[in-house]
């Protein structure tokens, strides 16, 4: 089955077996070249993935307009750039062939690992408490934003958006916190490869969390950064 991502599938794929027969919208891709792209999918979300997260994958359909030639050795590859979790392509090309082709092969990786998710609906502009939420197992790799796991980091927290009874709580479901306003005295973070330096200085605009703020130093430089916390930004040197 195309699901079935087998390391023995792999692992014949890389011998150079020969392909298998057509397996349903795949235009002629054997079941080998499937599984080996499905194993390298998997090896690269468990890079990153949370310690002891279930890894599934899903492969894709290629275009029903594409039509490959038979190929006796096909080599996945990773492509630059691409996440390794959610909706991603592993690359694919004949290096035994009357044919020199290259594909990308989509994939859907799934990471299920502890997340913290909605007890009950939530509606925008609900200010978290800790009775709100529960443990359970979520998928990392369904968006881009990854769910929130400490309950205490969150309390206090206000909504940006609603929540269905379940749905995995991430920062993005999240207004932005602001550490300060225009006028307020700051610390300044200044960190260089290797070494920080701290000083102080006035907040120029108002400091909200992942939004870049100005501030004039005590020797008159003004300069723009990162808010990280109550009162203090951090400027990249």
């Amino acid at each position: 089955m195309l699901a079935a991502l087998a390391l023995a599938g792999a692992c014949a794929a890389a011998r150079g077996a020969p392909p298998a027969s057509p397996i349903g919208n795949t235009n002629g891709l054997p079941e080998p070249a499937i599984a080996a792209a499905g194993v390298l999918a998997r090896q690269a979300a468990l890079a990153t993935a949370p310690a002891g997260a279930r890894i599934e994958v899903t492969p894709g359909s290629l275009d029903p307009r594409l039509h490959l030639a038979a190929c006796a050795r096909i080599e996945p590859y990773l492509l630059p750039a691409v996440p390794a979790w959610g909706r991603t392509r592993i690359g694919l090309r004949c290096r035994s062939g009357p044919v020199a082709w290259n594909i990308f092969f989509p994939l859907t990786v799934h990471v299920f690992a502890p997340g913290l998710v909605a007890a009950a609906p939530l509606p925008a502009g609900t200010v978290l408490e800790a009775a709100q939420l529960r443990p359970a197992e979520v998928d990392w790799g369904d968006r881009s934003s990854p769910p929130q796991v400490q309950a205490t980091e969150l309390v206090g927290r206000t909504l940006a958006r609603p929540l269905a009874a379940g749905e995995a709580l991430r920062l993005a479901n999240l207004r932005p916190r602001q550490w300060f306003a225009a006028g307020d005295t700051v610390r300044v973070v200044a960190q260089g490869r290797g070494f920080a330096v701290v000083g102080e200085g006035q907040a120029l605009s108002n400091g909200v969390e992942g939004q870049v703020a100005r501030v004039r130093t005590d020797n008159g430089r003004i300069v723009a950064g990162q808010p990280i916390g109550e009162r203090r930004i951090e400027v990249a040197l």
